[in-house]
């Protein structure tokens, strides 16, 4: 697929002591939406050889375990992208209304029908417990702001994440406006202040509450605010002209090495443990933004260079698919978990889990051509008057027409 033409962001002009406005809307960046895949991949490995639970045996792939443990933290890398996402193509003037509405075309269709799909094969013909209640709060999206949920994750159990990303929608108007009212260095102070609070927050949990309460915690909606945050403070800085001299391959291995370090903490960290756990999150959001950081230098600078293999034609094709990877994949694991049960560990469980993301990946490709794309489209170019104001269909079908910016976002 070929990539659209990307505008530098300009820096921005003197402005007398008022914090500079981003001035142009930030284009298109494939790398990122190869990266995603890579991130909805990992995530896929964490829970494929996690299935058995953590002391079980199965599923392990020796060449692999436990550094797949790390793909949980995946999801933190969605919601740094989608917070820089968010704020690199924020139009000033676009009304919330206006972008309330491309968010759920966005998210509901392929949310619905991977849902429903999940329902049937888990709690329908599988014979998992659930509720009424805890199946409406999962198809509703608000199922993290309950803890009494059943189970803990209904549903389609990565939805959580989708719960966590409907908050970060409603807030986004409200949270660019106000960022655009401060300098850079103010932004950037602030978010990294909201990380240490997130790092303090996760400790107090890991050393006062048990094990339930904790990860419900853990995954409100309020609790993932900073890495949300982060990436919208990323990509207002971008606009406004910087460009840190960041390279991605540093930033990779930094995260390969803390991912070894961060997955055998048990056999040298001692009673850093617990402090290990707490810092996770904020660390990890921290190399997902220079990750992104540097893909978009990479792009956008002067002297731009593309994306590298990231924006390979093949890669971004699996990018575009990884939402609906992401909302298919845990249900397949579980389904063929059902019906063969759990695969013994070493290199059976490898050709089992590459087959299980071969499959995966076919009908997020399905799903993404049958139903999602066509469903946003659709929805994109009928926004009622109430949306557009004063009947303004045109405007609103130039702001929703097809506009992929590079993430799951």
């Amino acid at each position: 697929m070929p990539a659209l033409a990307l505008t530098p962001a300009s820096p921005a002009p003197a402005t007398h002591g008022r914090p500079p406005d981003p001035l142009v809307p930030g284009g298109r960046v494939d790398a990122l939406t190869g990266l995603r895949f890579l991130a909805a991949l990992a995530v896929f490995a964490h829970h494929f050889t996690g299935l058995g639970g953590p002391d079980s045996g199965v599923a392990r792939v020796p060449a692999f375990f436990p550094y797949t443990t790390m793909g949980v933290h995946g999801v933190g890398f969605f919601f740094v992208l989608s917070g820089f996402l968010l704020a690199w193509g924020y139009r000033p003037g676009t009304s919330a209304r206006l972008f309330y509405w491309r968010r759920a075309g966005r998210i509901w269709p392929a949310h619905l029908a991977a849902g429903l799909l999940a329902l049937v094969l888990l709690f329908w013909w599988g014979g998992r417990a659930t509720d009424t209640f805890s199946v409406l709060a999962s198809l509703l999206l608000v199922q993290t702001w309950f803890p009494g949920v059943t189970p803990t994750l209904p549903g389609n159990s990565v939805a959580w994440t989708l719960s966590v990303e409907l908050f970060f929608y409603a807030l986004f108007p409200l949270l660019v406006r106000g960022a655009l009212a401060l300098r850079t260095r103010t932004l950037l102070a602030v978010s990294g202040a909201s990380l240490a609070v997130m790092a303090a927050v996760n400790l107090w949990l890991l050393t006062h509450l048990s094990g339930a309460a904790t990860e419900w915690v853990m995954r409100h909606p309020l609790a993932r605010l900073p890495e949300f945050g982060l990436g919208l403070v990323a990509a207002l800085a971008l606009r406004r002209g910087a460009r840190p001299a960041a390279r991605a391959w540093p930033v990779a291995v930094a995260l390969a090495a803390y991912t070894v370090a961060y997955t055998r903490r048990g056999e040298w960290a001692g009673e850093g443990t617990v402090l290990l756990e707490a810092t996770v999150r904020p660390v990890v959001a921290l190399l997902a933004v220079g990750l992104v950081v540097a893909c978009v230098v990479r792009a956008t600078g002067d002297g731009a260079r593309g994306g590298g293999w990231l924006a390979s034609p093949v890669l971004v094709r699996l990018g575009l698919w990884s939402y609906a990877f992401y909302l298919l994949h845990q249900t397949l694991n579980h389904a063929i978990t059902d019906r063969w049960g759990h695969q013994p560990a070493g290199g059976v469980a490898f050709f089992t889990m590459i087959g299980t993301a071969v499959v995966a990946t076919a009908l997020a490709g399905a799903l993404y051509h049958g139903l999602e794309e066509p469903a946003r489209r659709w929805w994109a170019a009928r926004p009622p008057r109430w949306v557009t104001g004063r009947g303004d269909l045109g405007r609103g079908r130039a702001l929703f027409l097809p506009h992929r910016s590079g993430g799951r976002s």
